[in-house]
This record gives C-alpha cells, sequence and structure tokens, in this order.
C-alpha cells in the first residue's frame, strides 16, 4: 500500500492505553464468546485484543466511514480468523445490526459524544447481551461531581468549547443510567492517565 492510499489511521494514546486495557480484560471478558466493540475508531484496538485474545471473536463497529476503512485495513493486515468485519452502528439506533453479543466495550466515546450516544450504548447493550453480560467502559470521569485530576478539567474545558453536548461525564449519572436498563456496577480499575475502566453486569 501507498501511504497515499493506506486507509489505516494511526491513534497516538493506542500503544499507550492498550496494554492497561487488555491487562482489565484478560480478567473480565469470557472465557470464549463474542465481544461486540462499539466505536471502535481506527481499528487498532480491535486487531490487538482479538491477536491477543484468540478464544473470542471480535466484533468491531463505528458509525464512521473512514473509521470503517481504517479498521478493514487493520483486520487485512493482521489477518486473524477470530477478527470479524467491521460494522456500521450507530448506538442511537432502536436496531443495531448484531442481536447477540456475550460483552459490549466502548473505549474514550462518551465523552466525546452527545449524552444521547451514552444512552443509546446502554439501551442498546441491554438488548444484545445476555443475564449476566458484561458492559465495559473506558475512559476519564468525573466522581461526584468533581474531576479527578486537572488535566481532566482542561481537557472536559477543551471538549465542551469543541461541542457544549461533548464533556467528561460523571459517574453517578452513567451508573444511575445503567441501573434504568438493568446494569449493576461491578467494578472501577483505576487507569493509566486519569482514566477508569467501569465494568457493569446486566442483571436479570
Amino acid at each position: 500500500m501507498s501511504q497515499s492510499s493506506d486507509p489505516r489511521q494511526f491513534r497516538p494514546h493506542v500503544p499507550r492505553n492498550r496494554d492497561p486495557i487488555l491487562d482489565v480484560l484478560r480478567l473480565i471478558l469470557p472465557p470464549k464468546g463474542l465481544v461486540l466493540e462499539v466505536a471502535s475508531g481506527s481499528g487498532e484496538h480491535a486487531a490487538y485484543f482479538a491477536q491477543n485474545l484468540r478464544a473470542l471473536d471480535w466484533q468491531p463497529s463505528d458509525p464512521d466511514q473512514e473509521a470503517l476503512a481504517s479498521a478493514t485495513a487493520h483486520r487485512a493486515e493482521a489477518s486473524l480468523p477470530n477478527l470479524l468485519p467491521p460494522l456500521h452502528l450507530d448506538v442511537t439506533a432502536a436496531q443495531w445490526p448484531v442481536g447477540h453479543a456475550d460483552a459490549v466495550i466502548c473505549c474514550n466515546m462518551i465523552h466525546i459524544a452527545p449524552w444521547t450516544a451514552c444512552e443509546g450504548l446502554i439501551a442498546g447493550s441491554a438488548r444484545v447481551l445476555p443475564t449476566g453480560g458484561l458492559l465495559y467502559l473506558y475512559g476519564p470521569y468525573k466522581i461526584g461531581g468533581r474531576h479527578t485530576a486537572p488535566t481532566n478539567q482542561a481537557f472536559d474545558e477543551r471538549l465542551r468549547a469543541q461541542n457544549p453536548a461533548w464533556g467528561i461525564r460523571d459517574l453517578d449519572d452513567v451508573t444511575a443510567l445503567a441501573a434504568r436498563f438493568g446494569f449493576a456496577l461491578a467494578e472501577t480499575v483505576s487507569m493509566p492517565a486519569n482514566n477508569l475502566s467501569v465494568i457493569f453486569r446486566r442483571g436479570t
């Protein structure tokens, strides 16, 4: 591939956060089944996680066509049987292109999207996950209405200046929303760069 025709995107945060995220995923994901990754972006995470979690089928998805092209190219390069072709998925849609998943993961989406995207993510996850199914979220959060670091506050201000509908969410608000759809907060794990792994389980 010439550089001009290479659709692959490379995000500088991915090499920094993929191993800490993988460490958590190894502990919490089921031993086998289908993992639906929502808002896969460049597709770098999908290729890396699929390579390191070979017993799981990995389904990347995104609403953006350039992101889907990038994820498709990363998939071709990885050549992994458990990495599925990326799907167009709008979290706010009433029906997703995946009817069932054993786990749903979403990294770095809800703070760079309107609140309706978070609502759609949790509502859709409730539709596709079984009882006990895992919903894993990664990114920065406020705790009790307060930022966890000055860098997060500055990041939040930049996001809101870019789009007033964006911004770092309060974990209490996300947990309350999840509870409305039958999810219970199972665990939070502190991650590098003042991020959190937030783990929900779907109840009955």
